[in-house]
């Protein structure tokens, strides 16, 4: 695990008894990943059966993972206490390719006084 991710990471406006004491600014990390053809195969005969497409769901786990370490490489070099409002989304780039983007705002914190 990097040192990176000891950062707090939260989807709320504030850190819970702390203060911000300054917002360092927008961070992020992304990741592009394509199918793999033996994967798209797989999920092709289990959509056919039902179910869950775990090649899938290990695919977009791996992404996310991914973006997130990048997002707080990224908020550490900042000297980050934590990041704000992180946020998730996805884009298509073509045909079987996605990105998968992470982001938040890099803050300062203090103990509340």
């Amino acid at each position: 695990m990097s040192k990176a991710l000891l950062i707090p990471v939260l989807t709320t406006e504030t850190v819970p008894g702390r203060e911000i004491e300054s917002a360092l600014g927008l961070v992020r990390g992304n990741t592009i990943r394509a199918r793999h053809l033996g994967n798209d195969i797989l999920a092709g005969l289990r959509s056919l059966i039902g179910g869950e497409i775990t090649e899938y769901t290990k695919l977009i786990a791996e992404s996310r993972e991914q973006a997130l370490e990048r997002m707080l490489v990224e908020a550490r070099e900042l000297g980050a206490d934590a990041v704000i409002n992180l946020r998730f989304t996805t884009s298509t780039l073509a045909a079987g390719a996605a990105e998968l983007l992470a982001y938040g705002t890099a803050v300062k914190l203090r103990a509340v006084q």
